[in-house]
């Protein structure tokens, strides 16, 4: 079974990169047509795509965060990674990596746990 874990650190402070790691067990981050995830909610609100790596390694963000995020993959250890940059306490939210079968929409098959990331000095 698939199964995703996110790792990074929980505070970060304004004006920094926020930077997680997902690692991916039981799948491969090249699989073709899996399309590797990052959802974040924060507090009292909905969740929210932030952005998509596939299978080959093309990006896809939120025009919303577009203009400050990136995602990078490491193949060789199976992880994709997050970062999101000039961060502020709006940037507070649960950090989410998901699998999904379709590029876009909201359809996730698998999730890793979720971390908590707070953005305070």
């Amino acid at each position: 079974q698939v199964q995703l874990q996110e790792s990074g650190p929980g505070l970060v402070k304004p004006s920094q990169t926020l930077s997680l790691t997902c690692t991916v067990s039981g799948g491969s981050i090249t699989t073709n047509y899996d399309y590797w995830k990052w959802i974040r909610q924060p507090p009292g609100k909905e969740l929210e795509w932030i952005g998509t790596v596939t299978s080959t390694g093309s990006t896809y963000f939120s025009p919303s965060l577009r203009s400050r995020t990136s995602i990078s993959r490491d193949t060789s250890n199976n992880q994709f990674s997050l970062h999101l940059a000039s961060v502020t306490p709006e940037d507070t939210a649960v950090y989410y990596c998901a699998r999904s079968t379709i590029v876009t929409g909201a359809r996730y098959d698998y999730w890793g746990r979720g971390t908590q990331v707070t953005v305070s000095s």
